[in-house]
């Protein structure tokens, strides 16, 4: 088997403690900034929605200021993004790149994607369910969790999903910029150093990552679809 996988991916067997580790930091940003992407992307995506015109707390000033943060980090291009965060990663992570120095910007990136996505998603609830729970007596933080997130879960995993299927190219694309992963790996030896194994199964490894997610986020949202 060994003899086999030399003689098709030479250059990945000749670095696989190095391979191993760039798929290791990979997994890292993947699930430190998706969780933070998720607590904070659900947080401003219930702000929006619960603030805006007509709704349970609505606040014209908040929903206009968070509306506009988002949108404006939204509008930036991620690889502009980068390095017009640098000074400020560097002041919080100590680096601009590697691991460390990926984490931040990607965050930033992924914060406001999400949470519009999960926007989206509790503008689907029928409003006679709030106006039921309103008449009922129920609090806006009862509304908030009892309504709106439980009727939305369905949502809420479609949008997750997205997310993380987007953040994955996010993460490739730091290692365009020294961040790490199997971004910087595939760039490093299959693109500078023209060896297309490495080129090959880095790619192959990313679309079993990109397929898993979908198909975990599509049995879910099955699932909690009621």
């Amino acid at each position: 088997m060994l003899e086999v996988l030399n003689d098709l991916i030479p250059n990945i067997m000749n670095k696989l403690p190095e391979f191993w580790q760039a798929i290791f930091d990979f997994f890292i940003m993947l699930g430190i900034t998706g969780a933070v992407s998720f607590i904070f992307g659900t947080l401003f995506g219930v702000i929006l929605t619960v603030t805006r015109r007509g709704d349970i707390l609505e606040n014209k000033v908040i929903y206009f200021i968070l509306g506009k943060i988002i949108d404006l980090f939204r509008a930036i291009p991620f690889v502009i993004l980068i390095f017009f965060l640098g000074p400020m990663t560097r002041i919080i992570a100590g680096t601009t790149i590697g691991l460390r120095g990926a984490l931040f910007p990607l965050m930033v990136g992924t914060i406001p994607f999400f949470a519009r996505q999960v926007e989206s998603a509790l503008a689907e609830i029928d409003r006679g369910l709030i106006e039921a729970s309103q008449a009922m007596g129920s609090s806006p933080m009862e509304i908030i969790f009892r309504v709106y997130l439980k009727e939305s879960i369905p949502g809420i995993i479609r949008a997750t999903t997205i997310t993380l299927i987007s953040l994955i190219g996010l993460i490739t694309m730091v290692g365009a910029v020294g961040g790490g992963g199997i971004g910087d790996f595939a760039i490093r030896y299959g693109y500078n150093s023209m060896q297309n194994d490495v080129t090959y199964v880095c790619v192959i490894i990313l679309l079993l990552i990109t397929t898993t997610i979908q198909g975990v986020g599509n049995i879910l949202i099955r699932k909690t679809t009621h």
